[in-house]
């Protein structure tokens, strides 16, 4: 098991037990990414967040996709809520990267930690409970047709995501007033609540129910994809008594099924390692707060690992904004059909040169008989 990489001294390079004091010496000794990365990550997840929110818009605006309007606008508010993430969050880790200071340097007055750590908390709920949400649509949709034709409408999904929105902004406050408190983390490029000894009731209090919640609307998306997956198979066998419109309603929920279950694998891949770790922390009684000091504690490596592990789960979180609008943009009946048209395409063509690779061997070998 490899050790991570050590500093020698502190900012001004003499004080051994502070944080790096520029960009350079933190790549140096966390094995940081530069600052190339984030920036690409911002450009590649703007981009495709915003083709997402067109082409929602398009869609949601087309008469033949009347019955997933409420689909569509949870799309358009997980690409919304990504998007605002994107341009919120980024742009200060790349500004504390190309800075070359440390952040307290940058952020006397810690305002911009809190901000940085209230948007790491919205921002990284949101996309786990909207897709709770789109998973919940659906399956009332495929499981009770006829209630949610009755019941469900774009103006409930409209409150559901303000609702959501409103109690996950509420959630994240709560270490403003008190409740826990955001703090800068290792390798000082990014805010969020702290561990430290000075308030561990309350900072243990807020990382658990982030983490809980997480993990539950986690675990209500697979449940309802799964209960919808079983759904769509018993519909599939009687495909063959279905009628025109049924069949085009199946081909509707197909399409929207395949784009759910590609975000809810990529939020369960993105946010799983994180959640899971800080539950097994909260349990182990493990802090970052060591994390802060250059060299780290040679004498402990396991200690050493959790810092690595904890930043690179950070990470694996962070690129959930930049997948998202991929799935949506790239699971589409018009390109799936395409690549289907694509597979015949070549299947044909494959077996047409097999059949006529066979003639010409059997010809061949009559006229060598002849």
């Amino acid at each position: 098991m490899s050790r991570a990489p050590q500093c020698q001294g502190g900012p001004n390079g003499s004080e051994p037990g502070a944080m790096p004091a520029n960009g350079t010496e933190r790549a140096a000794c966390c094995g940081a990414v530069t600052v190339a990365f984030p920036l690409t990550f911002m450009i590649i997840g703007v981009v495709g967040n915003m083709l997402a929110l067109v082409l929602v818009i398009r869609c949601y605006r087309a008469k033949e996709n009347q019955q997933k309007r409420s689909f569509l606008l949870c799309i358009f508010a997980l690409a919304l809520t990504d998007l605002l993430g994107q341009l919120l969050i980024s742009p200060i880790v790349i500004a504390v990267y190309l800075a070359d200071r440390s952040w307290d340097t940058i952020d006397p007055t810690h305002n911009l930690c809190v901000f940085f750590g209230f948007n790491m908390t919205v921002f990284g709920l949101c996309p786990l409970f909207i897709a709770s949400v789109m998973a919940v649509e659906r399956t009332l949709a495929i499981r009770t047709p006829h209630w949610y034709a009755s019941h469900m409408n774009t103006r409930v999904t409209t409150v559901a995501m303000l609702g959501v929105c409103l109690f996950i902004c509420a959630f994240g406050l709560l270490p403003v007033i008190g409740l826990g408190e955001y703090t800068v983390q290792w390798p000082g490029t990014w805010c969020f609540v702290s561990t430290s000894n000075s308030q561990l009731t309350r900072n243990l209090v807020f990382t658990s129910i982030f983490a809980l919640l997480g993990l539950l609307s986690l675990m209500l998306t697979v449940v309802c994809n799964l209960v919808t997956v079983e759904a769509m198979v018993s519909r599939c066998r009687n495909k063959a008594t279905m009628s025109h419109s049924s069949k085009q309603w199946g081909r509707i929920t197909a399409e929207t099924l395949i784009q759910l279950l590609g975000i809810s694998c990529i939020l369960l891949v993105c946010w799983a390692p994180l959640l899971i770790m800080m539950l097994k922390m909260i349990f182990t009684h493990t802090s970052l707060e060591h994390c802060k000091g250059f060299p780290l504690d040679t004498q402990n490596p396991d200690l050493q690992e959790v810092c690595s592990v904890f930043l690179t789960a950070v990470r694996l979180a962070s690129l959930n904004q930049l997948l998202d609008p991929w799935v949506y943009l790239l699971f589409r009946n018009f390109l799936l059909e395409k690549l289907c048209q694509l597979a015949s395409a070549v299947s044909r063509c494959s077996s047409s040169r097999c059949k006529e690779r066979s003639i010409a061997l059997t010809q061949e070998s009559r006229h060598t008989e002849a």
